[in-house]
């Protein structure tokens, strides 16, 4: 029998599906309306005055008088936000500060404001709303769910709340959904990520547990020790537990190895939130791609990746994109950012409606030889090689080899198995090949003998875990970059004797 609360889900979703629908449909005007009020509102600001907002009445304004920054680029005027200073990039202050750790940057502090933060939440809500309209099944609502996050807990700096955006957003979990939500506010601020792991398996273990979500890394080593603490498969010991929801990394190499874990496979809603806004969501089931959210108080812009690091690369809006080209994506935002580098590729995956999936990092590629092979084609790959066998993959990262002591260089590819293939060879042939059919720079390298076929060195069990612990990057929103231009991870994890 339905609850009261599951009833009442199915009429709230097919509002919102309407609601989205009408910009869905609309999305050149609902973009280009975007666009007029955040210039409008940030008129005034130093950064408005800065770059003569009160003189751009178009695009094509907007891209003479600002230009593409990366965190670095933008990091004079967010410091004088962390020191208090008001109306800077947007009016006021901002609420929050998301804070990351930068690569290149050390930390980063990236704005939040009374105008940008509904989206984080909302998002994330209309994501299930959707799949509810979509599929009818809104039983998981009765149950438990969880979402493996940073800690709420938040620090304070000339009156703005500082932590990690999954802590700062803990704090805006609807009061419809306080009961059903696991872990506890206890158990979410354990710092240390095993502990914590720990605490929750000892939290959910008695729970009717529908819904789980995080970063599949991260909710892997969840499920494992699940697992070794009960002998069972996490579909026997939750057995309602039907909807994974992920974001950050693809899914797709570790689905298999879930539904190992799980005993039997469960729908999945793939989210594409990150510190800057919440980009997409997927809205269907069986159609590949998130659909982009044009009506969340952010513009887009997108630059071809085999473009970018030209010296004038052309910026175009959603209306001039094509399907299947990586672009690098750039934002505006009611958070204060514009014409923002965050850092990832996309790739359109449908135009009507705009749904994207990311291809991966436009600083994360291997072109040391002139190749630019992409995260996407590394995990493509990865996943037509081991598709219809018995081979698991725990995690992977691949790196170029340079100077090997013998031969021609090549790619290698690190890998954790958790089942491993009976011939390697074959294996590492077949990801190869693949990568070939993908990427032609790759396939005539190959072919005009300039590299070798890739090589596999395997990792050992738990190996990657404990590089992220080396790092201080175990848990949270870390993850394993799935490729590298350099050797530093790859030469660390050797250092820790992490390789078999």
């Amino acid at each position: 029998m339905l609850s009261l609360k599951s009833a009442l889900a199915k009429p709230f979703a097919k509002r919102i599906y309407k609601r989205i629908q009408k910009w869905a449909n609309n999305p050149i005007e609902t973009q280009e309306k975007v666009f007029q009020e955040l210039i409008a509102k940030a008129v005034s600001t130093r950064f408005g005055k800065d770059h003569d907002f009160v003189s751009i009445n178009n695009h094509d304004d907007f891209v003479k008088r600002v230009p593409i920054r990366d965190y670095e680029g933008l990091k004079p005027y967010v410091e004088s936000v962390v020191e208090g200073e008001e109306n800077v990039l947007w009016p006021e202050k901002p609420i929050y500060f998301a804070k990351t750790s930068g690569t290149t940057s050390g930390a980063k502090y990236i704005p939040i404001t009374k105008e940008s933060m509904p989206s984080h939440v909302e998002a994330a809500r209309n994501a299930i709303l959707m799949y509810i309209h979509e599929t009818g099944n809104s039983r998981f609502v009765n149950g438990k769910m969880i979402f493996l996050q940073g800690s709420p807990i938040l620090k304070e700096q000339n009156g703005i709340q500082i932590g990690r955006l999954s802590g700062i957003v803990a704090h805006y979990v609807p009061k419809y959904l306080q009961k059903n939500r696991l872990p506890s506010w206890e158990t979410n601020c354990i710092e240390d990520w095993e502990t914590k792991v720990d605490a929750i398996v000892e939290e959910t273990l008695p729970e009717n547990m529908t819904v789980i979500s995080g970063i599949p890394s991260w909710v892997q080593m969840y499920f494992e020790k699940l697992q070794q603490k009960t002998g069972k498969k996490v579909g026997d010991i939750f057995k309602n537990f039907n909807l994974f929801i992920f974001g950050g990394v693809n899914y797709e190499p570790y689905r298999a190895k879930f539904e190992s874990l799980i005993g039997r496979s469960v729908d999945s809603i793939e989210l594409y939130p990150a510190s800057e806004g919440f980009f997409a969501f997927q809205d269907k089931q069986h159609e590949k791609g998130m659909l982009l959210q044009l009506n969340s108080g952010i513009f887009y812009e997108f630059v071809r990746a085999d473009e970018f690091f030209n010296d004038n690369p052309k910026r175009i809006t959603i209306k001039d994109v094509e399907i299947g080209v990586n672009y690098v994506m750039i934002i505006s935002s009611n958070a204060g950012l514009w014409a923002y580098n965050i850092g990832d590729t996309v790739e359109f995956t449908s135009t009507n409606p705009y749904r994207v999936i990311v291809s991966g990092r436009i600083k994360h590629f291997i072109s040391a030889f002139g190749e630019h092979v992409i995260g996407k084609e590394v995990e493509q790959a990865m996943e037509e090689a081991v598709k219809n066998t018995e081979i698991r993959i725990s995690e992977f990262t691949v790196a170029p080899e340079i100077n090997p002591e013998e031969g021609l260089p090549y790619h290698e590819w690190y890998i954790e198995f958790e089942n491993e293939p009976e011939d390697f060879s074959a294996f590492a042939k077949q990801i190869d090949q693949s990568l070939q059919n993908q990427n032609t720079y790759y396939f005539d390298l190959i072919q005009g003998k300039v590299l070798q076929p890739l090589k596999i060195t395997r990792v050992v069990k738990d190996g990657f875990q404990e590089y992220m612990k080396s790092v201080g990057k175990l848990g949270g929103q870390n993850k394993i970059p799935r490729l590298s231009n350099d050797r530093k991870i790859v030469e660390a994890i050797k250092a820790l004797h992490l390789v078999k």
